[in-house]
């Protein structure tokens, strides 16, 4: 679908309504808030520490209209009880987008899985007590598609088994959203769930933060990678996770419903290095060039977790059915050359790289 013929998310409709986004400073935060603004509606947000209130202020202004008096900021912690009921009170729906996702690997797991799982629950049991119409959490591509099967296509009805040997944020992501449909099964109380599960989330970031999918393109252009993993996975443009995020609070058929997010066919580091190369002329000439063999894969992930991943991916080209959100919710992505040239571009709008980096080099190509 390309850009062109995309049908947004219409605006002013919000009426006023008041709704909660969790971790309103994170990359999709951020642009969840700003959907939600330029909708109508009135924003709560909430941040571990006040001290990051101004940004947050300061970034829904850049993105849109200036938020006034429709956007609070309040503080509670995925890790802590406090602060949760009083975040949640009036507000008619409640969009959960935070979720730990560690910089480097966490010295044990349950440092990121503990987070994830309880902070869920928190927020849904706020929710329920204090009479929300409708929990929208986000979950992942993560929670449905890392584990095996024939043909690797996966829909909403596939789940990654949390007994497999998966990275810790992996794990996390399919326990908490297991641990959210158990928890409404059992005292959802007249609480709805529905669930957004985006594939690889880029796009334009509206801040200095850079979620790892971003900072992926960055080390790209910077030429802090001289060759990438031989993996394929889905993309998802931010604007348009926030956009179904949106969309999916607000329809009624979408209660207790779980929508897989991707756009167009699964792609791989190296073709987002030629699409960045085809795009940006002389500022990609950072950009690597080559995919590790399978070989230098296996071997570099003995030592480096990171390589963990895309070794489980290894010779895996998923296919990502969308159906489901595309006709429920009439829901339309953008395709995926323009997410990448926007992220790119929105880096170097924010100067967080080098507009004119050195040509690559011989001994580059070979580091």
């Amino acid at each position: 679908m390309s850009h062109s013929t995309r049908v947004e998310q219409a605006e002013g409709s919000g009426d006023g309504e008041l709704v909660l986004v969790t971790g309103g400073n994170g990359y999709l935060g951020s642009h969840v808030i700003s959907s939600l603004l330029r909708a109508g509606y009135r924003v709560r947000t909430t941040v571990r520490s006040l001290d990051r209130a101004g940004q947050i202020r300061a970034t829904a202004a850049g993105a849109g209209p200036d938020p006034d008096e429709r956007l609070e900021v309040v503080q509670a912690d995925l890790n802590a009880d406090e602060g949760w009921h009083e975040a949640a009170r009036n507000c008619t729906y409640v969009l959960h987008v935070a979720s730990p996702f560690p910089a480097g690997q966490p010295r044990h797991e349950d440092e990121v899985i503990i987070p994830a799982r309880d902070g869920a629950l928190r927020v849904l049991r706020a929710a329920r007590d204090e009479g929300v119409e409708r929990v929208v959490m986000t979950s992942s591509f993560a929670a449905i598609g890392y584990t095996r099967k024939p043909g690797d296509e996966y829909d909403e009805h596939d789940w990654t088994d949390p007994d497999d040997d998966l990275t810790p944020y992996i794990k996390s992501k399919t326990v908490a959203e297991r641990a959210a449909w158990n928890f409404m099964q059992a005292e959802g109380g007249d609480l709805d769930l529905t669930v957004i599960a985006p594939s690889g989330i880029f796009g334009p970031i509206l801040n200095d933060h850079l979620a790892v999918s971003v900072a992926f393109v960055k080390a790209m252009l910077d030429g802090a990678l001289a060759v990438v993993p031989p993996q394929y996975f889905g993309v998802a443009d931010v604007r348009d996770v926030a956009d179904v995020h949106v969309r999916a609070m607000t329809c009624p058929e979408a209660a207790g419903e779980r929508f897989l997010v991707s756009s167009g066919e699964a792609i791989s580091f190296l073709r987002i290095a030629n699409i960045l190369t085809e795009h940006l002329g002389e500022r990609a000439a950072r950009v690597p060039v080559r995919e590790l063999t399978a070989e230098q894969l296996r071997e570099g992930a003995r030592t480096n977790p990171a390589l963990r991943e895309a070794l489980s991916q290894l010779g895996k080209i998923p296919v990502l059915r969308t159906d489901k959100a595309r006709k429920l919710l009439g829901w339309q992505p953008r395709d995926v050359v323009t997410t990448i040239v926007d992220t790119a571009e929105s880096l170097f709008r924010h100067g967080l790289i080098d507009s004119q980096p050195a040509p690559r080099s011989a001994e580059h190509d070979h580091a």
